[in-house]
């Protein structure tokens, strides 16, 4: 099911692969997409019609040259020096747009928690855990899926860390 906002907006591969990834996993395939792009916390906030620490932020890192996704409540920012500690990781960078593209399909400002070819080391921060539903990019800057933070948590096969600064 695909609600929209406004006018259509092509559904893109990416989105039709977070899509594929609910389905297969059974869990909800609500996507919702927003006409506007979406750029800012706020922006997407005001599509979802969610407050801005709902909105979820998956930022990708890399620590000792591989890829880690820290996932994150959109009011909250990162702090890398917990990230690297959880990994066991001596180095710890926050990727480029380049390489986030490169290697998992996904453009920053459309990047979801789930939907890649392999398994990704992901750390929810606890502070998500607050909120029955947040809402997270689902492959593009203008879609979105509502999920539990303990649904997303089973998704992604991640791991609960204290992760924000």
């Amino acid at each position: 099911m695909t609600k929209s906002s406004g006018s259509l907006i092509e559904i893109t591969g990416p989105v039709e692969r977070v899509r594929a990834f609910l389905r297969e996993k059974g869990y909800p395939d609500e996507i919702t997409i927003s006409e506007k792009t979406i750029f800012t916390v706020e922006d997407a906030s005001l599509a979802v019609g969610a407050p801005p620490a709902h909105i979820l932020k998956s930022l990708v890192f890399i620590a000792d040259e591989r890829p880690v996704l820290a996932l994150m409540s959109g009011v909250n920012k990162v702090n890398p020096k917990r990230v690297r500690d959880v990994c066991g990781a001596k180095k710890i960078r926050m990727a480029d747009p380049d390489f986030v593209l490169s290697w998992s399909g996904y453009q920053v400002g459309g990047v979801p928690p789930v939907g890649y070819p392999e398994a990704v080391t992901a750390l929810l921060d606890e502070d998500i855990f607050q909120y029955p539903v947040v809402w997270a990019a689902a492959g593009s800057e203008h879609a979105f899926f509502p999920v539990s933070p303990e649904d997303l948590l089973k998704m992604t096969g991640g791991s609960r860390h204290p992760i924000k600064k």
